[in-house]
């Protein structure tokens, strides 16, 4: 545990160079004539992309501590992450490794030129050998058919998004040996969304707007058709008629996804614009009060659920640029873009801390949202 907080300390320091302290924060403008201060906080350079890399790489292939939220047929499963997970061992569990290599293949896409280019393509290469996840399927049809439904499944569909974007060599190949994977969790929301009659719309991992968005991204970037077209059924036949969603409950005590907010930028996606500024007065007719929306306060970055409301600022600001970029009503994009920054710059001091708790995953989280926010 000395190791993970001297990493943890050290990219902290690094990433602190690279950003303005909360008390530099101002008030976000338009996109046109934003301040100096929130600039820091919606524009990612080269220079924070590297310290994000640090922490990424620190991360992925960092066996223990552990969580493997398993389920335990017999004996031969009692086996160590590294066997049960060849590709996704690190990180504390599955799906927040996953998410890490997908933060890698972000960085390494949009920034060619980082110093890191090789040891982020070493670290994938490690991971995302064709071997490797042959043994990740072979996990998959070996447990319950809810493992990482829906969260982990979402992001696995990002990463493979995001590599098959990555028109490099060797994103091409690391494209082509997730494949099987991807085809399988593909497979798998086709499966099981005719069968899931109601939506889940709590603030952690099966949040089902969550989901679908990520899905929704990874059936538009590769074109299918099929996929895309039941993932709008699935939303239309969920959310269409939701009406006034109880912003004021938000957060609950361990949130790291708005429920009402991760719902607004599912309909985003899926919505016409016209058809979508309906539905959205509709269903947060609170939005434009200015004093309807702050930043959690995180009171104890070592507890590993408190913690989650760092995320829970982070995954508001992506869905705030979402629903902003939705929008034709200036003012109100405006406003928009106002919250997500002041949510960033709540938590991003405090992506990396000594406690590994939130170190391990909210780097994924702050880099969505940095470049959602474009």
């Amino acid at each position: 545990m000395r190791t993970i907080k001297t990493i943890a300390t050290a990219t902290t320091a690094l990433i602190s160079l690279a950003l303005f302290t909360v008390a530099n924060h101002q008030p976000a403008l338009a996109d046109e004539a934003i301040s100096p201060a929130v600039h820091q906080y919606t524009t990612l350079t080269p220079e924070s992309a590297s310290r994000f890399v640090r922490l990424a790489l620190a991360c992925i292939h960092l066996e223990y501590p552990n969580k493997l939220n398993q389920t335990l047929k017999d004996e031969s499963f009692l086996l160590p992450p590294r066997e049960l997970h060849p590709a996704f061992f690190g990180c504390y569990d599955w799906h927040s490794s996953v998410h890490g290599h997908w933060m890698l293949t972000k960085l390494a896409r949009e920034y060619p030129e980082l110093p890191e280019r090789q040891e982020i393509i070493d670290g994938l290469s490690r991971s995302l050998s064709a071997e490797n996840i042959a043994g990740e399927v072979a996990y998959f049809d070996n447990e319950s058919a809810s493992w990482e439904r829906t969260y982990g499944w979402a992001w696995l569909l990002k990463l493979a998004t995001e590599l098959d974007a990555w028109d490099a060599d060797a994103g091409q190949a690391f494209a082509a040996a997730l494949a099987p994977l991807a085809e399988l969790i593909r497979n798998r929301y086709m499966d099981f969304l005719p069968r899931q009659e109601y939506p889940i719309r709590t603030g952690v991992h099966p949040n089902t707007a969550f989901g679908l968005s990520f899905a929704y991204d990874y059936a538009e970037a590769l074109g299918d058709t099929e996929f895309k077209d039941s993932i709008v059924a699935a939303a239309h036949r969920y959310y269409l008629d939701d009406e006034e969603c109880p912003l004021s409950w938000e957060p609950g005590g361990e949130d790291f996804l708005s429920p009402c907010f991760e719902e607004a930028a599912l309909m985003a996606r899926i919505l016409p614009r016209p058809d979508f500024a309906d539905w959205l007065a509709e269903f947060l007719p609170s939005l434009p009060d200015a004093d309807s929306l702050h930043p959690a306060n995180v009171s104890d970055r070592s507890d590993p659920k408190i913690v989650h409301l760092d995320g829970l600022n982070l995954s508001r600001a992506w869905n705030l640029y979402v629903i902003a970029n939705a929008i034709d009503d200036a003012p109100l994009a405006t406003h928009l873009r106002d919250k997500a920054a002041q949510h960033l710059a709540a938590t991003l001091p405090h992506v990396t801390s000594e406690h590994y708790e939130g170190s391990h995953w909210l780097g994924s989280f702050a880099i969505y949202a940095l470049t959602r926010g474009r």
